[in-house]
């Protein structure tokens, strides 16, 4: 009976971590995909010139590719470090996304 009781515990918690993980996983693609939405939303409304446009999208490129080598040292998975430090840029550039459409110097197209 205990180690029924154990199998289906140890099951569980294995099932949870999975979803967390894949959970923390989506939740840096979907952030990516927002301010790469916010960044096309400025191009269009004209919020964003070009040489706003051009810092942010590398900025984002430079994220990208420390978030490709992170997963690269640790045979494809984030660690809760690399997560923490990614947000943490997600967050910065987040904010450079705000400041720059909402400097009022607006794009000559």
């Amino acid at each position: 009976m205990k180690l029924r009781s154990f199998a289906l515990t140890a099951a569980l918690v294995l099932t949870t971590s999975a979803a967390a993980f894949a959970q923390s996983g989506s939740t840096i693609y979907q952030r990516k995909d927002n301010q790469q939405d916010r960044i096309s939303q400025g191009v269009r409304n004209g919020q964003l010139t070009p040489r706003e446009t051009t810092h942010l999208e590398r900025q984002e490129s430079r994220i990208n590719r420390e978030e490709h080598y992170m997963r690269s040292q640790n045979h494809g998975r984030l660690t809760r470090q690399d997560r923490r430090i990614l947000s943490r840029q997600q967050n910065r550039e987040s904010h450079r996304i705000y400041r720059d459409k909402h400097n009022y110097r607006h794009s000559r197209y």
